[in-house]
């Protein structure tokens, strides 16, 4: 029987928690050197003077922080987040066998692929905090309904993503926002706000797209060299497009086709030879709908978290997490190249103090 392929599912803004895998900085030597070297870069990229270190700070702050819902901070944290812990991965048991981003998750498994330089990640983070500005205010709202089910008359409000069977994101200004809520609650729907202050994967933001792909293109992207299913077409990358700023660029105001991309997957790899997934998401949202395809509940494949429940991310927790997930993944699909896990013993951390 064919061994399971691992996919590292990396999560998009509204998933940021908290002191986010901050469990694991210390004690995995991969994971805190990528994020030591992750806010170097942005520091030299992104940050004025007198305000080096602010992102480190931001990150390891305790809840509650509210400035952790500001797409400039938490947009860049998710990709030094996502990266880091790709790393870890690939040094414990080896690289995955397939990457899945959801929204700024996808630029952080472009960057893990090889579409973006390693040595250009903390310059893509900076670029896409600095092209977030005050258009495209507004917010999204998760919505217990599928694409089909819910209701025309949303005006200016759109679909933004599609995260589950049954689990749809909205987004648009906060007015049209609000009146949005109030028809589908009133119609009986459950409705939560996410955590953001811009209403991204929507027209509203097509400037700030038009913005980022001009950014983009300073970087060359370049065909990916592990294979990566994108949420934005929800099929594997194509050379044509991995290469095109616009591509990257056009993502922040398209939907972001999560469940389609991941279904797809499922559907032809579930059940042979099946599938291991990592989900990174803190919130571990993105394996929960995996979790009600055929494949996984019949135990052909298996949602797999890297963190802690958002509860207990920041801590000894997430070693436990992470240690868990590395110990499956060896069991279904030893590793392929040597690896050192390295968790349990601290790696000279320089922000523990932060």
């Amino acid at each position: 029987m064919s061994r399971p392929t691992t996919v590292l599912l990396l999560p998009g803004q509204g998933s940021q928690r908290e002191r986010m895998a901050a469990g694991l900085y210390g004690a995995h030597p991969q994971f805190t050197a990528a994020m030591d070297g992750f806010f170097d870069a942005l520091d030299a990229h992104g940050a004025p003077e007198g305000q080096r270190d602010r992102p480190a700070r931001h990150w390891l702050r305790p809840a509650p922080h509210p400035d952790l819902d500001d797409a400039r901070i938490a947009q860049p944290l998710l990709l030094g987040v996502g990266h880091a812990l790709g790393r870890a991965v690939a040094a414990t048991v080896g690289p995955p066998g397939l990457l899945l981003g959801h929204s700024a998750g996808e630029l952080a498994a472009a960057v893990l692929a090889g579409v973006f330089r390693a040595a250009d990640l903390g310059r893509l983070a900076a670029a896409r905090a600095r092209v977030v500005g005050d258009d495209g205010r507004g917010g999204m709202l998760a919505v217990a309904a599928a694409e089909d089910e819910l209701p025309a008359g949303l005006g200016p409000v759109t679909v933004a993503a599609v995260n589950g069977p049954r689990q749809t994101v909205l987004a648009g200004p906060s007015d049209a926002l609000e009146r949005a809520r109030a028809t589908l609650t009133a119609a009986g729907r459950t409705v939560l706000p996410l955590r953001s202050g811009h209403a991204f994967h929507s027209p509203s933001v097509s400037a700030m797209a038009r913005r980022f792909t001009q950014e983009v293109t300073a970087l060359r992207p370049a065909p990916a060299r592990t294979p990566l299913v994108s949420c934005r077409t929800a099929r594997p990358l194509r050379d044509s497009e991995a290469v095109d700023p616009a591509f990257w660029g056009d993502q922040i105001a398209l939907p972001v086709r999560y469940w389609p991309a991941l279904k797809s997957l499922l559907d032809a790899s579930g059940t042979d030879p099946g599938l291991l997934l990592l989900d990174a998401s803190p919130d571990r949202s993105l394996g929960a709908a995996a979790r009600r395809h055929p494949a996984v509940r019949a135990g052909a494949s298996h949602v797999l978290p890297l963190l802690a429940p958002a509860a207990r991310t920041g801590g000894p927790a997430d070693v436990e997490a992470f240690d868990r997930a590395m110990a499956t993944v060896t069991t279904y699909a030893p590793p392929r190249s040597p690896a050192r896990s390295g968790v349990g013993r601290r790696a000279g951390s320089r922000h523990d103090q932060v």
